[in-house]
């Protein structure tokens, strides 16, 4: 941690959010070795149904098998390597076919039919290639590496922290995707600091104090804490008054405050007194960022014919866009020759903790890969 005494600690070089080699090197060490959040369980509540994301440079199928389990697969079919989904989402009828020449198969990935082959052909030997996957409390996960530890063991404290939010409960009400012209650091950075709110969030900084709350202490898998909402503030919302009850199962100090975690790599996690929102980012360039942003309230609440949560998509909406807009000017600025390392404050303990970690891992993987680092 921080203190007084330090040096203070300087941002990254500019070479962390400009240099496509760092980049390929981030997605691999990031997106391919560790759990990704690929999105609700919901989206594949029923047998067959199937979403597909893009990761790094691979595409992934996420379905829905008989038995009822959530399982994954690379998207390429064992016979010339054809992408089997061109759609983002949808429902296969039972099985899962090639369009290219046929190949079938069922929901657990065994290959079920290859027309035309013969001379000793063996299907058991064809089944699509798998991917690790995973649930926690209504979230999906999935991760490229065979050999990586658990979901489990990469989420350690965060499930018995946050089981009174009940995740698995709530339903997506909304759901908007933006384009952000920024390295996807630049945005987790943002996310986890609030010194930048009275400056560029007037209507935020009207419901919370910037400096209230509490940080936790910084997780190698995950970093985040809470805010507090100013007097007469219910939640955060356009006015901060609250038009839904309560998440059953929280506690009442929780009643009075808000959460904000990155979970590394790409999800942010953001627990209200009435209401989750999550955003996933998706790296698609070194200075592009796709970003899925959702609000999910829970199904009792939903179903009540005066249901509104238009304050609080509205309210969110406007913040992002103030967020994505700073992140684009931070890429901006960080691309001239001008840029060098600044210094951080005591308040900004997350995103250097953030930083520590992206020099750490990659130390860690030069050193395992025999280079110097």
């Amino acid at each position: 941690m921080l203190t007084a005494s330090d040096n203070p600690p300087k941002t990254l070089p500019g070479r962390y959010y400009t240099d496509p080699a760092i980049f390929r090197d981030e997605l691999e060490r990031f997106f391919c070795r560790m759990w990704v959040c690929v999105g609700r369980e919901e989206q594949v509540a029923n047998t067959g149904e199937f979403l597909v994301r893009e990761i790094a440079d691979e595409s992934i199928i996420v379905t829905r098998n008989e038995g009822g389990s959530v399982n994954a697969f690379y998207n390429v079919c064992r016979h010339r390597g054809t992408r089997i989904c061109a759609e983002a989402a949808g429902r296969f009828s039972g099985r899962i076919q090639c369009p290219y020449h046929g190949w079938t198969y069922g929901l657990d990935g065994k290959l079920m039919g290859a027309p035309h082959m013969n001379h000793g052909f063996r299907r058991e030997e064809y089944p699509l290639h798998s991917v690790s996957c995973d649930v926690w409390d209504g979230h999906v996960f999935v991760n490229l590496d065979p050999n990586a530890p658990t979901l489990r063991e990469q989420l350690d404290t965060l499930p018995t922290k946050f089981s009174n939010w009940r995740m698995q409960e709530l339903r997506l009400h909304k759901r908007i995707g933006y384009a952000v012209q920024a390295n996807w650091k630049l945005i987790l950075l943002n996310y986890n600091e609030c010194l930048h709110c009275p400056v560029l969030h007037p209507l935020l900084n009207k419901m919370t104090s910037y400096l209230s709350g509490e940080n936790a202490d910084p997780h190698q898998n995950f970093i985040g804490g809470s805010m507090n909402f100013k007097e007469g503030v219910e939640t955060m919302s356009l006015d901060g008054k609250r038009r839904r009850d309560f998440l059953p199962g929280l506690a009442p100090e929780q009643h009075h405050e808000v959460l904000y975690y990155a979970v590394y790599p790409n999800l942010l996690l953001s627990l209200h007194p009435d209401y989750m929102m999550t955003h996933t980012l998706w790296p698609r360039a070194v200075d592009r960022t796709e970003i899925i942003c959702e609000w999910h309230f829970h199904p009792a609440e939903m179903s009540k014919s005066e249901f509104t949560a238009d304050d609080a998509v509205e309210f969110w909406d406007v913040t992002n866009r103030e967020d994505w807009r700073i992140s684009e000017l931070s890429q901006a600025g960080i691309k001239s020759r001008a840029y060098s390392p600044g210094p951080y404050s005591m308040q900004e303990s997350l995103p250097h903790a953030f930083d520590e970690m992206i020099l750490r891992r990659e130390r860690e993987a030069k050193l395992k890969e025999g280079r110097d680092p």
